[in-house]
């Protein structure tokens, strides 16, 4: 299932019917009985094989016109299609889909931020997530307005506003064509007011180790308290005055608490959490690959929950899991591809100098 445009139906069912976890955001499955869409591990009696197909992404599933499950609630997935590592446009296009590009601009301002033409970017979408980036985007829309719908007290006003809806007549439209009844039917308690920061959960796939990552990102000048990291908001860079809290909550979940003078300014801001703190990462793929590597096959097996810490603001050409800093391991990391800078990582979390491995290389090659 490495290529989402060649999914093994055969393959995913057989995942579904064992509701292994190990699948889950990597595909979704849907039903043409019901007209809804489910992860993997949906508690749900599985359908009939000859009733379900297989996408590589929620946005294809919305885009052919199925809806969100609402037991197994796809918002809720980790972020780890199997298209990850294999488009380095597509991973940029999407961070800047996440941060909230197309809410406001549209696909030919995102080709030109990205140097490549429109048609090239919807085929490149097309190819390796099965959905237009407008469909991606509004399904990113829906995603997190359901979330926020069920996980904090805002008012539906507000939901609308903060998950990059442009007015809240959209937002009513859209939860009415995809699940027949209005968003605030979704939310399975009485409305409250709101107040304090708005608390989400967001979801990733363990292990994750969070005391390497808390002590990375403390030692480069990170405000980290205990197991609490926190970052101040500003207007410039994020659109809004204000602060933000991450710290770990139940495994496979991060608490993010926001507090903003906008809430428009909300999916930059969890964009940019998702980002420093790594959280789409795929840790089966990542070593998988890199323990290709005879040298990094024991690092990775004795740390599998290593994650790249990054930057709040970052623009780099090439997506973070690909850099490398360091010319020393150019030719060996050509075999992490495209993980190079997890097995960079490995290598100095093991206190392993680039310079002995290019030593070893050129004996290994005489």
């Amino acid at each position: 299932m490495e290529n989402p445009a060649e999914l093994d139906q055969e393959a995913c069912y057989r995942a579904v019917l064992t509701r292994d976890a190990r699948f889950d955001g990597r595909f979704f499955g849907c039903v043409k009985t019901t007209g809804i869409y489910c992860r993997p591990v949906c508690p749900a009696r599985t359908p009939k094989r000859e009733n379900m197909i297989f996408v590589a992404s929620a946005a294809a599933a919305e885009e052919a016109g199925f809806r969100a499950c609402l037991r197994c609630r796809p918002e809720t997935a980790p972020d780890m299609g199997a298209w990850r590592g294999t488009s380095n446009t597509v991973s940029r296009a999407l961070a800047l889909i996440e941060a909230g590009a197309l809410d406001e601009g549209d696909v030919d301002a995102l080709a030109g931020r990205l140097g490549v033409g429109e048609r090239h970017l919807r085929r490149l979408f097309r190819q390796h997530l099965g959905a237009a980036p407008v469909s991606v985007a509004q399904t990113r829309r829906v995603l997190l307005a359901k979330a926020l719908i069920h996980q904090t007290d805002l008012s539906m006003a507000q939901v609308a506003l903060a998950s990059g809806f442009g007015s809240v007549r959209r937002f009513n439209e859209t939860f009415q064509a995809l699940y027949e009844r209005p968003p605030s039917a979704l939310r399975r308690r009485g409305e409250r007011v709101h107040e304090g920061g708005v608390v989400l959960s967001l979801p990733y796939a363990p292990p994750y180790d969070w005391d390497a990552m808390l002590s990375t990102l403390g030692r480069r000048g990170d405000t980290v308290e205990g197991r609490r990291w926190s970052r101040a908001l500003g207007r410039d860079v994020d659109g809004a005055e204000g602060w933000v809290r991450v710290e770990p909550g139940e495994d496979g979940r991060v608490s993010v608490c926001v507090e903003t003078t906008d809430l428009k300014a909300l999916p930059g801001v969890l964009a940019r959490v998702r980002r420093v703190f790594d959280l789409s990462a795929d840790p089966d793929a990542i070593a998988r690959d890199l323990s290709a590597d005879p040298l990094l096959k024991p690092l990775v097996a004795a740390r599998p929950g290593l994650r790249l810490p990054g930057d709040w603001i970052d623009d780099g050409a090439e997506p973070p899991n690909d850099r490398l800093n360091d010319d020393r391991l150019t030719a060996r990391a050509e075999l992490w591809r495209p993980w190079r800078a997890y097995g960079a990582l490995y290598l100095a979390v093991a206190e392993i100098d680039p310079v002995t491995l290019e030593m070893n290389d050129d004996r290994d090659a005489a």
